[in-house]
């Protein structure tokens, strides 16, 4: 299998000039929910993990951001765009693919193909073909008879067999094989790699984050926790290990989501607070997904 490229290589160009992406104090209320003040910004040629939990409101920004609902507050730009002032050329701008899509369930990959020929003036036919036939999606059958991953695929051909400036995706490699994901890992990273794109996706999968995300959006209860690139956070922190009796009561206030079993604990500390443990403790740098399960698990302990 082809191996991925680390995140910032010298063959990626990378392009300053411009933010791909930029959301300024986004907000929106409902009954029973509200998403605070979220602000952030992606350079052209970089990607963007956005995490969190399920309610946490993932799915809500970047339905804000796509314009698919209306925001009470705040402003989106893309490329220099404002979806107020010129909200063709800023839909056209996004290529969304979603973890419930919206393909029409009696349409096939026939009817899909002409409407994107008339809707898309910068529709790649051919390369959308070679899409298809890659991936062995069936010109005649109705999307209804599709797997879930199927739609997916194809949802994925639609956004980049044309001229996109970012792509959006809500938990869109979940529930792909693996082999199918790594592929489309692998087709982000060449997406980005003129310097000229990028990409902002949710997912639950957290191990995607560690092979290509250079930011990483942490949000939890509609506010926004952190954004921070990758390199940044894991040195921010360190994981810990260590037995029963090196978790004192020094040592427990500077952990973040401590796991206690009969062994011992795991936790994540400070960098700067690694001083307060016991010298029995094994440090060891963090992975992304023990970053966020930890101060997770810490949030829970602590709502």
């Amino acid at each position: 299998m082809k191996r991925l490229r680390l995140c910032r290589n010298r063959n990626r160009k990378e392009n300053r000039n411009m933010d791909a992406l930029e959301v300024k104090g986004l907000q929106k209320e409902y009954k029973d929910f509200t998403l605070s003040d979220i602000s952030f910004s992606i350079p052209k040629g970089y990607i963007m993990g956005y995490v969190g939990q399920n309610g946490s409101g993932k799915t809500t920004t970047l339905s804000l951001i796509s314009h698919l609902i209306r925001a009470d507050g705040g402003t989106c730009v893309i490329d220099g765009l404002r979806y107020e002032e010129q909200p063709i050329a800023y839909r056209a701008a996004i290529g969304f693919v979603g973890d419930s899509d919206g393909l029409l369930p009696d349409f096939t990959v026939k009817n899909i193909r002409s409407i994107c020929r008339d809707f898309y003036p910068t529709f790649r036919e051919q390369e959308f073909n070679d899409y298809m036939k890659k991936w062995k999606l069936p010109e005649k059958k109705k999307i209804k008879e599709f797997s879930r991953g199927m739609r997916v695929k194809l949802m994925f051909a639609i956004a980049l067999a044309r001229d996109t400036r970012v792509l959006i995706l809500d938990e869109a490699t979940n529930g792909l094989d693996p082999v199918v994901r790594q592929e489309i890992l692998e087709i982000l990273q060449d997406y980005i790699s003129d310097g000229e794109h990028s990409v902002l996706f949710s997912t639950h999968i957290l191990s995607d984050l560690e092979q290509i995300a250079d930011y990483i959006f942490f949000i939890n209860g509609g506010k926004k926790i952190f954004c921070e690139t990758k390199e940044d956070l894991q040195e921010e922190w360190m994981l810990v290990k260590g037995g029963p009796g090196d978790l004192d009561a020094r040592a427990r206030k500077c952990l973040v989501g401590i796991k206690e079993s009969g062994v011992g604990f795991e936790a994540i500390v400070r960098s700067d607070d690694a001083a307060c443990l016991p010298p029995g403790c094994l440090l060891e740098k963090p992975l992304i997904d023990q970053i966020i399960v930890h101060m997770i698990q810490d949030m829970e302990g602590k709502s």
